[in-house]
């Protein structure tokens, strides 16, 4: 391969490299002559023999071939498999360290996206327990070079599926139900499904743990309509179930302390079926076989229907501190008028219900709103109402409705990566609510957002980070806003 300028290095050539900082997805970040590397599972302090993987004009990309001098702040990772698997960027970095890069994170794209000099930002929430906290797992089923079914998760942007039996961050009780479903697919020989050809059976293994009600559900992903020998299946996952209890009980009585899970049941065992060539892992059509198509689980003291295509937080303890931090940069008296936007099953709006006078929650997803209006319902909620579509349309269409007078007095948004629609931040300007409370997952599209609310009548206050997915790169942040008119 031609030399890259300003590099001399060629594909697969052996450097020394120190690691001078920390990307946004977690990978280490060294210099090279004045040249950019990133290096997946390296972190700052580090000094490394890397390996050139590919040549850009400006940068390249590296691995790890030995760690010459460990960073202070290196650790030992729990998990066997955490450099191969793709699930955690991290376990190489002390927790401590890990909540200082992500406040980091945050903050470096306020100050540099959104314009803030100085941004104020309170301590970040970081998790009392970073392991075993997941909720929800989507395991990919494939075939072994032996030929025997192999579950567990994608390798680092690939779909080669590390066989994985013991998951760090994942509820611990999924053990036992994936040692179940190997063992089934075993013994029955159903076949899991081929990525290239488009044949076999099984896709994935969707489970849903309630971590308050014990509730567990078990939902094979199919190229299919019905799963053979499904009856087989139920009575493994139930003694499964039964004897997980049984062992953890065990362990509480050697140790003479307390449970810290639930005790579990398998409250529901559906299909999801999924025939399409795609790398979408849920398809739309549900099966019932055993129980319900959905748990119950709690968030403080709401109670929520969680169903296999629900969006539904995949960390409870945490979801709560995110959620009492958004309700308290709402400042809710009891009379406001509040717009929760991307609300999903209704986690944030039931929370705002509860001080507000009334709650409005937009949702893309036509079975996130029905199951926003259960949830409502299920916990005697009267002062939400919930409307299907897309928030950048929803919103703008109620408001040209009313004449221009519907108001808004807090406003919520919760939106994905890619962060507000221009049509949707200009709606909330519009309505000149006095506050707006963005939480977001992603802090580059958080902070351009911000920059354009700053730019029309909203002055950022502080923000806070909350720590959801220990282990790895990412983060919740809750960030407050006022109309500068109203301050």
């Amino acid at each position: 391969m031609k030399e890259q300028a300003g590099c001399g290095l060629k594909k697969n050539d052996l450097f020394e490299l120190k690691i001078e900082d920390i990307g946004s997805e977690g990978e280490g970040i060294g210099r090279y002559d004045g040249f950019t590397f990133f290096v997946k599972d390296a972190t700052a302090g580090d000094v490394i023999t890397a390996r050139v993987l590919k040549l850009k004009k400006n940068y390249g990309f590296a691995r790890v071939e030995k760690i010459l001098t460990p960073s202070p702040d290196r650790v030992t990772p729990r998990c066997p498999v955490a450099k191969q698997c793709g699930g955690c960027q991290l376990q190489h970095l002390s927790y401590e360290k890990q909540l200082e890069y992500k406040h980091n994170k945050v903050k470096n794209c306020l100050e540099r996206i959104g314009g803030i000099e100085n941004p104020v930002m309170e301590p970040i929430l970081g998790m009392t327990e970073p392991y075993y906290y997941r909720n929800k797992a989507q395991f990919p089923v494939g075939v072994g070079k032996d030929g025997k079914p192999v579950i567990g998760f994608y390798a680092g942007r690939t779909h080669s599926i590390i066989d994985t039996e013991h998951c760090y961050i994942q509820a611990r009780v999924n053990e036992c139900l994936m040692a179940a479903v190997r063992e089934f697919l075993t013994e029955y020989q159903i076949a899991p499904y081929e990525e290239e050809s488009g044949t076999g059976l099984v896709r994935h293994i969707l489970t849903r743990v309630g971590f308050t009600t014990g509730e567990i559900m078990v939902c094979p992903v199919l190229n299919g309509d019905k799963l053979p020998h499904a009856e087989a299946l139920l009575a493994k996952l139930q003694k499964a179930v039964e004897e997980y209890n049984q062992k953890t009980a065990l362990q509480v009585a050697e140790i003479a302390g307390e449970r810290k899970e639930p005790i579990f049941k398998l409250q529901s065992l559906c299909f999801n079926v999924n025939k399409e060539r795609t790398n979408v892992i849920l398809g739309t059509k549900i099966i019932p076989y055993y129980g319900e198509t959905y748990i119950t689980d709690y968030i403080g003291e709401v109670k929520y229907q969680i169903s296999p295509l629900s969006f539904y937080q995949v960390n409870p303890s945490q979801t709560r501190v995110l959620y009492e931090q958004a309700l308290a940069y709402a400042d809710l008296a009891g009379g406001e008028i509040v717009w929760d936007l991307y609300c999903g099953i209704g986690t944030i709006s039931l929370f705002l219900a509860a001080k507000a006078k009334q709650v409005y929650g937009v949702e893309i997803v036509p079975e996130a709103i029905a199951d926003a209006k259960k949830n409502a319902a299920l916990n005697g909620i009267s002062n939400a109402e919930f409307f299907v579509g897309a928030a950048e349309d929803v919103l703008p269409a109620q408001y040209e409705k009313s004449g221009g007078t519907m108001r808004a007095d807090v406003i919520v948004v919760d939106p994905p990566r890619k962060g507000c629609e221009e049509s949707l931040l200009a709606t909330i300007v519009a309505m000149q609510p006095k506050r707006v409370v963005y939480v977001s997952c992603d802090s580059a599209t958080l902070a351009r957002d911000v920059k354009y609310l700053g730019e029309h009548g909203y002055e950022y206050v502080k923000a806070r980070v909350v720590d959801q997915f220990g282990q790895s790169g990412h983060c919740e942040t809750v960030c407050l806003l006022v109309r500068k008119a109203s301050r």
